[in-house]
């Protein structure tokens, strides 16, 4: 199965094919979920938080998200590869959005990037897709955004959130990220441009769904939100093996003779 493009994960929208967005940092990580079939992986600023372990998404550097998003890039044969641009490498003009941008894709073998906007951002999107690098929009809650915002809170201004999927879809974006949005209004949104609405905590009508996938496998290391389902609990299960490693070392059960060299 040769690696989804670009077109042809917007063309699902038409045919009313749901779409599956997984978080991805390393390359294990990426080799595993990609074989299971997803139509993408992003490489999401998310790493900050679960990967480097702090408060929020701003920390995070380009060259880190470029280190990550390299590996992950190595290891995809199939899905569509988003990196998330970090906070501020799309603030600082068009020129130096194209710049960072074109690092990502030069240097990581993704085939697109993600920020953070709507309406606010239209003429980097514009500049960024006139470029020839493909973006994906992000509009409701803003995790970059999170000090102006107030915390991490449902975002309800519809006329806005409306606006600034309109405003990204006219700016050219492929898709657009929904997160922490009223289900009625992601309905109205997904309903309203043509181009993939991907939610997360935004209701079933969006035409695809993104989680973190320390939420998924039940590793997440503090709060989950309401909008994440684990779909197994791999937290126990590495306390389990770490702790009957632990054991059998200290009690000379491990390692066994045939574990051993003649």
């Amino acid at each position: 199965m040769p690696q989804l493009t670009v077109p042809q994960f917007v063309a699902k929208k038409k045919t009313g094919e749901k779409l599956t967005v997984l978080t991805a940092y390393d390359y294990t990580m990426a080799r595993l979920v990609d074989a299971c079939g997803i139509e993408a992986i992003l490489v999401g600023d998310s790493l900050s938080m679960v990967v480097q372990g702090h408060t929020n998404t701003l920390p995070v550097s380009l060259d880190e998200m470029i280190y990550h998003a390299e590996m992950v890039g190595r290891a995809v044969e199939h899905a569509l590869v988003i990196v998330d641009m970090p906070f501020p490498s799309y603030h600082l003009g068009a020129a130096k959005a194209i710049e960072n941008a074109g690092r990502i894709l030069k240097e990581t073998r993704c085939q697109a990037v993600k920020l953070e906007g709507g309406a606010d951002q239209a003429e980097t999107i514009r500049a960024l897709v006139t470029a020839g690098i493909p973006v994906m929009a992000h509009v409701g809650l803003r995790p970059q955004s999170v000090h102006q915002m107030g915390g991490y809170r449902v975002q309800r201004d519809r006329q806005q959130l409306l606006a600034d999927a309109i405003a990204a879809e006219a700016a050219g974006a492929f898709a657009v990220v929904l997160e922490c949005v009223p289900s009625e209004i992601a309905r109205a949104i997904s309903e309203r441009v043509a181009i993939p609405t991907i939610g997360i905590g935004a209701g079933t009508d969006c035409d695809g769904q993104v989680l973190v996938v320390n939420d998924v496998l039940g590793i997440t290391c503090g709060y989950v939100p309401r909008f994440v389902k684990p779909y197994a609990d791999l937290k126990s299960v590495i306390s389990q093996a770490v702790t009957t490693y632990r054991d059998e070392v200290r009690s000379g059960a491990f390692p066994a003779e045939e574990h051993a060299y003649d």
